[in-house]
């Protein structure tokens, strides 16, 4: 009895080792490879083949098809792939999660050679971990840290291999267990046992571990393999399933692909090959299973399943729409679903979008409301205040999300992005909001007859371009974060203030010489504030993409050092302030 409880301990201690470290293993390489994971996914999966692929790809370099799968589920239900192009990826995300079997596979390596020791577990991880040790604690490059990490995580998960595969060797002696062994080989048991395995630890590569190291006892065949394999698939589906609870009818829709593919795949295998088997037994389902022979089969049934499925995606989206029905109450689609925060680099880049999308809407409700101080109109109006009730929306929903981003342990590269759109998203909205001021000043202007003198107008026009250009470069820069177009927004910013305070002027000039009233000097008033204002967002928004991002100098402290002089930029911020105020130069006083 008491063999068995301290084999039970190794044999636990050996499976939390080997979780920890695919886990580990699968964070450090989703943070190097950073919000690319999106762009891949969302944005080059316009196809079923080419979705397959990049399901294939991304699986295989984070280790861990049910983070694919709930990492697309999160896309559909906010809008960002549609139902068919998340076909694809989940049919590609079954087939790269094969790759940790074939790692794992090393264990069962045979042979004298060199080249054979060194990759044997025993051998690779002291190897793996000592490099990643090194990386980890004396780099200080974040890369070289998340590589030593990774490599870390590999250590831990081969140790933990090693570990379970040691303490169950016992286990060939004993007639209980090969019998157990025996039952597996019954399909429908076999599936049972795999998928129950699967979904309680919620990773189908950990348990598809957990089999290859049974294998070191030789009691595990291939009758007992194949049916267990099958179930480990229709398991990895339950993780998917829970994800999709809450979302939209096409996110559930999703999941539910997820499980149809694997289940008719297994359906369909069991019927071919167990069907032929009656007519033609297969003899080598009583012989013993290594650890190669597991990754060959997880392999070979996932690409199998994918060659017969991959043309009849379309039948798998129909299962799935009659699974999911539609209701009678449209659906909204969440902007930033809480489900990419297991993935935080792709929940950065998802919240970055929802940002800059937020800044068009602003930017463009305020070159909707200059053209109606032109001529006012009142479907124009309702777009602009429409835009403007969008930017609330966006800002209210952002706020809440980049909070629990902010709670999340993210790479600095990330943290960067994270403050400058927690410092940004307001300014941006009271773009907005300045929109409207400048919509109801022209709505005041057409109820009261309030027409500008022609040189008023040319003036106008002239500081309304300007303050159209910094918002379309403002909107560029936060785009990328690009840095150099951020530098040109403060020196534009900068001739926005004197075209601002030259119009004042050249009112008073006008009010004093009897060419223009007080009552028109209250509405150009209200528009001159607006203008400036919102130029003042543009540059905060861009001081947080050239500075504060960075954690060098406080806002207001870095404008000063620049206009001042004593910044590496101030040369270049003098230059174009010169050339911008040439450019956006008022015509002669008449």
């Amino acid at each position: 009895m008491t063999v068995y409880l301290l084999k039970l301990i190794s044999l636990l201690g050996g499976l939390a080792l080997f979780l920890f470290g695919m886990d580990t293993m699968g964070k450090a390489l989703e943070r190097t490879a950073g919000g690319k994971l999106q762009t891949i996914l969302a944005k080059m999966s316009s196809s079923v083949p080419k979705g397959f692929l990049l399901g294939l790809a991304v699986t295989a370099v984070i280790q861990s098809s049910s983070a694919t799968t709930v990492m697309v589920v999160g896309f559909v239900n906010s809008g960002i792939m549609t139902l068919k192009q998340a076909v694809g990826v989940i049919m590609g995300s079954n087939v790269g999660t094969t790759v940790t079997a074939w790692i794992l596979s090393l264990s069962g390596l045979e042979g004298d050679s060199f080249l054979v020791q060194v990759l044997k577990p025993s051998t690779l991880a002291p190897l793996l971990g000592t490099t990643g040790i090194i990386l980890y604690m004396f780099m200080k490059s974040e890369k070289s840290k998340n590589i030593g990490t990774i490599l870390l995580g590999f250590m831990a998960l081969m140790t933990g291999m090693e570990l379970m595969s040691g303490s169950m060797k016992f286990l060939k002696d004993e007639a209980w267990f090969a019998q157990l062994m025996v039952s597996f080989s019954n399909p429908i048991i076999g599936i049972l046992v795999g998928a129950a395995l699967t979904a309680i630890i919620q990773s189908s590569s950990a348990s598809v571990g957990i089999l290859q190291s049974m294998c070191s006892t030789g009691a595990v065949s291939f009758g007992c393999a194949i049916p267990v394999i099958l179930g480990q698939n229709i398991g990895t589906c339950v993780t998917a399933m829970m994800g999709s609870i809450g979302a939209n009818k096409n996110a559930r829709r999703t999941a539910m692909v997820h499980l149809y593919f694997n289940i008719i795949g297994t359906l369909i295998f069991l019927v071919l090959f167990y069907g032929l088997g009656l007519f033609f037994p297969w003899k080598f389902l009583n012989e013993a299973c290594n650890e190669m022979n597991i990754a060959v089969i997880h392999t070979a049934f996932n690409i199998a399943a994918t060659a017969i499925l991959l043309p009849m995606n379309g039948l798998l989206v129909k299962l799935a729409t009659l699974s999911v029905p539609d209701d009678k109450q449209e659906e909204k689609t969440e902007l930033l679903d809480e489900r990419l925060l297991g993935t935080p680099a792709v929940a950065i880049q998802r919240a970055h979008e929802i940002a800059v999308r937020m800044a068009e809407d602003a930017a463009e409700a305020m070159d909707l409301a200059m053209g109606l101080t032109r001529e006012f109109d009142s479907t124009t109006m309702e777009q602009v205040l429409s835009l403007e009730d969008s930017t609330d929306r966006y800002e209210d929903a952002l706020g809440t999300y980049l909070v629990k981003l902010s709670g999340i342990n993210l790479t600095v590269a990330d943290n960067r992005i994270l403050n400058t759109l927690l410092y940004t998203v307001s300014d941006i909205e009271r773009i907005a909001d300045h929109a409207v001021s400048v919509g109801r000043a022209a709505m005041e202007m057409k109820e009261k007859n309030i027409q500008f003198s022609q040189q008023a107008q040319a003036e106008l026009a002239v500081l309304e371009r300007a303050v159209s250009d910094i918002l379309s470069r403002t909107v560029d820069s936060y785009r990328c974060f690009d840095r150099n177009l951020a530098m040109k927004v403060e020196p534009q910013e900068q001739v926005v203030d004197a075209l601002v305070r030259e119009v004042k002027s050249r009112h008073i000039r006008r009010l004093r010489d009897g060419l223009c009233s007080v009552e028109y000097g209250f509405v150009l008033e209200d528009l001159l504030t607006a203008f400036e204002r919102s130029a003042d967002h543009c540059s905060n928004v861009a001081v947080e993409i050239l500075q504060v991002a960075e954690g060098k100098l406080e806002a207001h402290e870095y404008l000063n050092s620049l206009k001042s002089g004593e910044l590496q930029e101030s040369a270049a911020f003098a230059e174009r302030f010169a050339r911008y105020k040439a450019q956006y130069a008022f015509p002669e006083e008449k």
